[in-house]
């Protein structure tokens, strides 16, 4: 990443691939099979991302029971919680069955492999556990897999390059049944703004091109939200939701500060107002890393995050609504 995209590089709808040709053709073969029904009033499915219960530090079969038991329908676990469920002796038959037995869908998967960098050796060996996790993800019934900008996390790594990896990234994630969604990370020195994110979506040039985003990350890395405006829902599966305090500011505040969606002072009607608007009908996945909230017990935190999430979207799609 040489230099900062611009907005006017984006022109407009009709220039911007994540709304237009690069993603007209979508394909629909993970995506159909978890598409909520949805309301007006709530055309969204709602997943709990297990970092959420990260401090509690349960296995994943007992994750898995807590989201169902709250009332999710949908989940997205972490890779690390994979590997540990099968060096304990676990089966991904078992916790596959375990998923479609409680009627969730494991929606997507997040690891923190490299796969962008500069360094061939590094980028080699990434894509190599790439696809080790990838078949991890399809043997537990899984759909996605996060693709964030590890190996760039420190230096910017040149936008057309990402794109020509991500690319290669989307190919291998077709042979194994597994799509590669392009991460934002806010304090990334690569891929922390909403327009690198659809910049290299666009020059990917690959049917199954789509953004995982993250309201907290976007607020970190210092995109204006009404930027949404100008991605096409089709080409967003999931999207991390959680809310962020007036305080600390933008250049201190952490992961840790993440709050329940409507206890801080994101937009969150105007941003669940936009992705209506877009066409967007995946999952907002609660993903909150709050010490403050591991003092209760899993239930609780995760029926608590899936009522606040509801709440907003009622509030942010009711008849009349003109709320933040």
């Amino acid at each position: 990443m040489t230099t900062r995209v611009c907005r006017r590089e984006m022109i407009a709808r009709t220039g911007l691939g994540l709304g237009t040709a690069a993603v007209a053709g979508l394909t629909a073969t993970t995506a159909a099979a978890e598409e909520p029904a949805g309301s007006p009033r709530e055309p969204f499915g709602y997943s709990l991302n297990t970092g959420t219960l990260l401090g509690k530090k349960l296995p994943l079969a007992e994750l898995f029971d807590v989201a169902a038991k709250a009332g999710y329908r949908a989940i997205e676990p972490w890779i690390d919680e994979i590997r540990r469920h099968t060096a304990a002796g676990g089966s991904l038959a078992d916790l596959k069955k375990r998923a479609a037995d409680r009627g969730l869908t494991v929606i997507d998967a997040i690891g923190f492999v490299d796969w962008i960098s500069d360094d061939d050796a590094k980028r080699k060996a990434g894509l190599e556990q790439m696809r080790r996790d990838m078949d991890l993800v399809a043997q537990i019934g899984g759909l996605r897999i996060a693709a964030p900008p590890l190996g760039g996390y420190n230096s910017p790594i040149d936008l057309r390059r990402i794109a020509d990896r991500y690319r290669n990234l989307l190919q291998i994630g077709r042979q194994i049944g597994i799509v590669p969604q392009l991460e934002l990370w806010g304090g990334s020195k690569t891929l922390s703004r909403v327009s690198e994110v659809a910049y290299v979506a666009i020059e990917a040039a690959d049917p199954d091109a789509c953004a995982l985003l993250d309201i907290f990350h976007i607020y970190k890395g210092g995109s204006d939200f009404a930027s949404l405006r100008l991605l096409n829902g089709a080409a967003l599966h999931v999207v991390h939701i959680n809310d962020y305090p007036a305080q600390p500011p933008r250049s201190t505040v952490t992961d840790a500060h993440r709050v329940y969606p409507g206890d801080g002072v994101a937009p969150l009607g105007m941003i669940l107002r936009t992705l209506a608007a877009n066409g967007f009908r995946g999952h907002l996945s609660l993903e909150l890393f709050n010490p403050g909230y591991w003092a209760r017990s899993a239930l609780e935190i995760a029926r608590t995050g899936l009522e606040k999430t509801r709440a907003a979207v009622r509030k942010a799609l009711g008849q009349g609504s003109a709320e933040k």
